[in-house]
């Protein structure tokens, strides 16, 4: 068997395994969820193609206090996230809104002036993933 035909079979199997619906959805067995799945961000706008280059993947825990407000930025990359602990809200400079409670996920805005404000009592904790190239920065502020 060749390398490549080991690894299609690989990559058939995995994808066999953690297809929601190759089980049944028992206690005890495996669970897939779909958090997301889409090509728009969360206002609607849709994503751009990957720019060429070296892919580089960037995974972040961020965690924003209580009351705490980040500044206007931007992401030139594909971004999404799932918020782990407490309440976001992101506000894009044109005063759109997506609120987000623990157990969300998000499409980022790529390209879009916006900020993450934590107005909840307790530290929000969000998980973000970049696709992103390795001569480009993730976040860019304004």
């Amino acid at each position: 068997m060749t390398m490549k035909t080991k690894l299609l079979s690989m990559m058939t199997i995995s994808t066999l395994m953690l297809s929601p619906l190759a089980f049944a959805q028992s206690e005890g067995e495996l669970k897939v969820e779909v958090l997301a799945k889409t090509s728009k961000s969360w206002n609607g706008d849709t994503l751009p193609a990957y720019k060429s280059g070296q892919p580089q993947v960037t995974i972040l825990r961020i965690v924003i206090p209580a009351g705490m407000q980040l500044p206007l930025h931007k992401h030139p990359v594909i971004n999404a996230g799932v918020l782990l602990k407490g309440e976001l809200t992101v506000v894009t400079e044109g005063k759109d809104k997506f609120h987000m409670k623990a157990g969300d996920s998000i499409v980022e805005l790529v390209n879009k002036w916006h900020y993450g404000k934590n107005e909840g009592t307790e530290a929000a904790e969000i998980i973000v993933f970049y696709a992103g190239n390795q001569e480009e920065a993730i976040t860019s502020k304004k």
